[in-house]
């Protein structure tokens, strides 16, 4: 049961850490999204796929199935949830991306996974994406014959945890 509780931050946690499962990389604010190199000869489909926990009584779906970018090109996307019960509820997202290896030019600005999201009985939210491939994408030979990336979502109702502590070296400080 413990273990339940703490799986959403521990994955979250060794995911980023070792860039592992399709996790996607965060955008630098050094970087200047106006300096992006929009590569207009190469477009890539962008899926979008949503899942929640069994026991989880939300509705959650993306709100567009797939676009189109150009890596170097900012893109918007939505999900919408809704709780469907009598009352409030607090889930917490994780993601993937598929192919996994594509998941370090997935670069997100702007993102709803990790954060605690509560909503009322009946209440509906629309959560954004707003993110880039990164130009460097269009450089990397295992990248050469993928034109589709998979972003996917699964929420997870989340409860109170008591006292998490993280054990040694998995945040990477002593």
């Amino acid at each position: 049961m413990g273990a339940s509780y703490c799986a959403v931050p521990l994955y979250r946690i060794f995911c980023q850490s070792m860039s592992y499962g399709g996790t996607t990389a965060t955008h630098d604010d050094t970087k200047s999204l106006s300096t992006l190199q929009k590569k207009k000869d190469r477009e890539i489909k962008i899926r979008f796929n949503a899942d929640r926990a069994a026991s989880f009584q939300w509705n959650f779906r993306p709100e567009q199935s797939e676009i189109y970018v150009h890596p170097g090109e900012t893109a918007l996307a939505f999900y919408r949830a809704e709780n469907k019960t009598s009352k409030p509820v607090d889930g917490v997202s994780t993601y993937n991306v598929i192919p996994f290896e594509a998941g370090a030019y997935f670069n997100k600005i702007q993102c709803f996974c990790f954060e605690e999201q509560r909503l009322n009985p009946g209440e509906v939210v629309e959560l954004p994406v707003f993110f880039y491939i990164d130009p460097e994408f269009t450089e990397d030979p295992k990248m050469e014959n993928v034109d589709e990336i998979t972003l996917s979502y699964t929420f997870f109702e989340s409860k109170e945890m008591p006292n998490l502590q993280i054990p040694w070296g998995m945040h990477g400080k002593r």
